[in-house]
């Protein structure tokens, strides 16, 4: 059997990504601007978090698990009009469902916040309900951006759905800063939560030429008579459930984050865009470009275990070799990033060393949830929905328990500023993830055998990652922190020369192969 490539896939999709995450952290850090570690920063945060709740319950990790899978197969089977049938059922029943939850949330909204941030003062809470009323409606436009998504990657277009995010960020960086400098916190909030409803619709738009031409005018429909659509609900809300629990986990950790002090809400939400970075730029970009060509494997059960685990083992690695120096950099060089990106206008050295340490915390467990990505995707390869669905629970127990003791008990037992109970809810989170990601992969090594990474390979990487962010702490420390960025710049230099070139003389496959790339489009330029 002919194994696809997916190289050049995940390639596309992590250059969307990069692209997208980028305009993301310089959205953050004009808002950072403009709110620093404020009330109003927090309600906006706060509020921008509920609805997108809605995403991400039912966007892409949901189509991932059960829509990708059925939808590829067809295609692999040369069925297009079976699988446009399904496409237009998922578009219809996600339509129905998520304007459905708009209104209910909508409407809901005072008790969402009074839930879900209730240790607001009175008035930030309310602020919080207006900002949560204008948001939802853009979170579903983003559900049905997820769908073009899906259909995209099926149809191994990947370049594109990564891309759109731009247009949403566009729309919202646009909106700070014309109405920035004119506007109290307060107002230029109600502004940016309009300009995001804005942006979700443009993000779904520029999307859909590229679908009608891959798949052709999808029609909504409600006709379930085809196996395969059955299958897609049927697998869709364990896959629902699981991203719910996930989602849960989150909103209860911004509840007990909204009980610390002033800015804690803020500063949690700057350390998560930089720690979903490499998760989304690396362990997503593998995860979106193998599923679909996991999903089209057809044979013997035990070919395709076998093709699995190659895949596997090899996604794993490519995810650990970028994952690992980054995990180094947030915990060792994480204040040289966090100045370098946010720290401006209402943004000073207080805030950049408290975000670090959010950020740090939430390091401990960044390999273990970007490799527990990909090893999911696997599970809804097989479809089974289940057993994630089963250990995200575990994280969601473990989480919530370990977050109470770390995030109020153990700064008091210790003696220490409440505030770094913001560093205790995400260290527990990141012990959370672990302990699913090591569950997650003896779970899959019953389906389809036991995955090993190459012998010694974890070991090389660490410790070259290790060398290289001693060495540039030293150079941070010569060059010193007068000019944030200037820093920044020769630091993390410092740091990408002296892995590349490690992991070179290691023969790690990914740094080699890289090396060839960059001599490949160096001969090309000088050519």
């Amino acid at each position: 059997m002919t194994r696809e490539r997916t190289g050049r896939a995940a390639f596309f999709v992590a250059v969307g990504i990069l692209a997208s995450r980028i305009a993301g952290l310089f959205r953050q850090s004009v808002f950072a601007h403009f709110f620093g570690a404020s009330a109003a920063g927090d309600a906006f945060q706060a509020a921008f978090r509920i609805p997108n709740m809605l995403q991400n319950l039912f966007g892409e990790g949901v189509l991932s698990a059960s829509f990708i899978p059925e939808y590829s197969t067809l295609l692999a089977k040369g069925d297009r009009e079976g699988a446009k049938a399904i496409a237009g059922a998922v578009f219809a029943v996600l339509s129905i469902v998520t304007a459905s939850l708009v209104l209910i949330g909508v409407s809901a909204a005072p008790y969402l916040v009074d839930l879900l941030a209730s240790g607001f003062e009175p008035s930030q809470r309310e602020f919080a309900t207006d900002l949560v009323r204008i948001l939802f409606p853009g979170a579903a436009i983003l559900v049905l951006s997820a769908w073009c998504l899906g259909i995209l990657n099926s149809h191994r277009l990947f370049l594109l759905s990564y891309l759109a995010p731009l247009a949403w960020n566009a729309v919202m960086i646009g909106a700070l800063v014309v109405f920035g400098d004119t506007n109290t916190q307060e107002s230029l909030a109600t502004k940016l939560a309009w300009a995001s409803v804005v942006g979700s619709l443009a993000q779904f738009l520029v999307q859909i030429p590229s679908v009608i031409r891959v798949a052709g005018f999808v029609r909504p429909n409600l006709n379930f008579a085809m196996s395969e659509t059955r299958r897609v609900f049927r697998n869709f809300f364990p896959a629902f459930f699981t991203r719910g629990v996930a989602q849960i986990s989150g909103l209860i950790d911004l509840t007990l984050a909204s009980y610390l002090p002033i800015g804690a809400v803020s500063s949690i939400a700057y350390a998560q865009t930089l720690y979903m970075l490499p998760g989304s730029l690396f362990g997503m970009s593998v995860s979106a470009a193998e599923l679909p060509a996991m999903s089209s494997v057809i044979g013997e059960a035990d070919e395709v275990a076998e093709i699995l685990r190659d895949r596997l083992r090899d996604g794993l690695e490519r995810i650990a070799y970028f994952v690992i120096p980054c995990a180094v950099a947030f915990i060792a060089l994480g204040d040289v990033i966090v100045a370098a990106l946010f720290q401006t206008g209402q943004f000073q050295r207080d805030e950049t060393v408290w975000v670090w340490q959010i950020l740090a915390a939430a390091s401990v467990g960044l390999l273990a949830s970007t490799l527990g990505r990909l090893t999911t995707s696997t599970f809804f390869v097989l479809r089974d929905t289940k057993t994630p669905f089963k250990y995200s629970i575990v994280r969601l127990v473990i989480g919530t328990g370990l977050g109470v003791l770390l995030a109020f008990f153990a700064p008091r037992w210790m003696g220490i500023d409440p505030k770094f109970g913001a560093m205790g809810l995400t260290l527990a989170s990141a012990i959370a993830g672990c302990i699913e990601f090591v569950l997650l992969r003896r779970a899959l090594s019953s389906k389809i055998g036991k995955v090993e990474m190459t012998s010694g390979y974890l070991s090389r990487v660490w410790i070259t990652g290790l060398v290289s962010g001693a060495t540039a702490w030293v150079v941070y420390r010569i060059t010193g922190a007068d000019n944030p960025i200037a820093t920044a710049v020769i630091v993390f230099a410092t740091f990408g020369i002296v892995y590349l070139a490690l992991t070179n003389l290691l023969a790690i496959p990914t740094a080699l192969d890289i090396t060839s790339k960059l001599s490949k489009l160096r001969n090309r330029l000088s050519v």
